[in-house]
């Protein structure tokens, strides 16, 4: 098995349709086989719901004419088509929709770019900068930190953009939707996503 197959993502909904997390393929292929959830895919236009077995035996259909975008993991006797959509089956309550305040999602919110210069660049390479400084009273929230490179964040040091007469690119804001979630949406694997999330404004 492939573990950068393993590793992709799969978008997980609640018992009301509702898009509440991201989860890696082993993690899925553990809830679909212990019957805590069910493969939603789109099949002729329509949406249609399957469990382990049924997956299974879809997915030995599927594979004889493999489809641009779909992934497969090489099992003992079979191919198995990587799900993109799973819907929880075991859960009555309704998962609260925290949005987690962490260095992965604020780097996914401004899509790896530095809010000062505009530039992309790998994680590595970025960090975490308070708009209005700890020694100013900024606080560590969605509001007032960005991701920022190095070389703006040594520029601008303890101070205020105004003071360091720095731009930013664009005002930060607490997201909507989980940040990894939208950045998954860009990738044509993901697209299948798209209905069960809340429309851009």
């Amino acid at each position: 098995m492939s573990d950068n197959i393993l590793e992709t993502n799969v978008l997980v909904l609640n018992r009301f349709y509702m898009a509440v997390r991201v989860i890696d393929v082993r993690r899925a292929f553990t809830l679909l086989y212990r019957d805590c959830a069910e493969v939603i895919d789109l099949d002729a236009g329509q949406f249609q719901s399957y469990d382990f077995d049924t997956w299974c035996e879809l997915s030995q259909f599927t594979a004889m004419e493999k489809q641009p975008g779909e992934e497969y993991l090489q099992t003992v006797r079979f191919e198995l088509r990587v799900p993109r959509i799973l819907r929880l089956t075991r859960f009555e309550k309704m998962p609260l929709q925290t949005m987690r305040f962490n260095r992965k999602n604020l780097f996914a919110r401004d899509e790896n770019k530095c809010q000062y210069c505009g530039r992309e660049a790998p994680t590595n390479q970025l960090s975490m900068d308070h708009v209005v400084p700890r020694s100013h009273g900024g606080k560590t929230s969605w509001e007032n930190i960005v991701c920022c490179c190095i070389r703006c964040n040594s520029r601008k040091g303890g101070r205020t953009p105004k003071e360091a007469r720095m731009k930013l690119l664009t005002r930060p804001s607490k997201p909507r939707i989980n940040p990894i979630i939208s950045q998954a949406v860009d990738d044509p694997r993901y697209a299948c996503w798209k209905t069960f999330l809340p429309a851009e404004s």
